[in-house]
């Protein structure tokens, strides 16, 4: 069987640097939690380093969700909104939830709107002021694991793809690899990917 990582229980640090920003980010995204039957997803370097992490202890595809880097600080916290028709998803740094506006929203389309097993969300994030805001989308498919993140101009800034090993042979579903543009936040796009586990009941 195919070693989804070469180092697993690396313990170098998961902070990344303003350069690897700057830098186009390769992930691999290993739909499973670290934790013995726990529910949650790891995220690798390209080194085989852990870099962050979602560990949910109650349910699957469970309403509250924090990402975290190696060492359990938590990056993001990730809280589904009950809504009537539309899943509806919000994203706040760190665990800010009761402090401040949202970071981020995800709102997915109804199937009625998508076209075949289409699955497609719009994003939109906050600045620091909290009154400019900018567009994302995720588009998809319900039956593959494989999406894209486009910028509201129409610009691709983050793909998800089955992983395969280096002789070619594709992976499990559940290990995906992700590429990152340049100049992103990698832990907002990255909770982008986790929302899209969520709502596709990947996780």
């Amino acid at each position: 069987m195919a070693k989804v990582h070469p180092h697993l229980l690396s313990s170098s640090s998961s902070s990344y640097s303003r350069f690897e920003e700057r830098s186009t980010g390769y992930y691999t995204v290993w739909m499973k939690s670290l934790v013995f039957n726990g529910n949650g997803c790891t995220i690798f370097d390209a080194n085989g380093n852990v870099v962050y992490r979602v560990d949910n202890y109650d349910s699957k595809s469970c309403s509250q969700v924090f990402l975290m880097d190696l060492k359990g600080r938590v990056l993001s916290t990730l809280l589904k909104k009950k809504l009537r028709v539309n899943e509806h998803w919000n994203g706040y740094k760190n665990d800010r939830v009761n402090k401040e506006k949202a970071w981020f929203q995800v709102k997915k389309k109804s199937k009625l709107f998508s076209k075949g097993d289409g699955f497609s969300c719009q994003v939109k994030i906050r600045g620091d002021d909290f009154e400019a805001l900018s567009c994302f989308k995720i588009q998809g498919s319900y039956k593959k694991s494989e999406f894209k993140i486009v910028r509201g101009d129409g610009l691709m800034v983050a793909q998800v793809k089955r992983k395969q090993s280096k002789q070619g042979v594709l992976l499990g579903d559940d290990v995906l690899s992700l590429e990152i543009e340049p100049n992103l936040d990698h832990s907002f796009i990255i909770s982008l990917v986790i929302i899209h586990g969520l709502m596709s009941h990947k996780m």
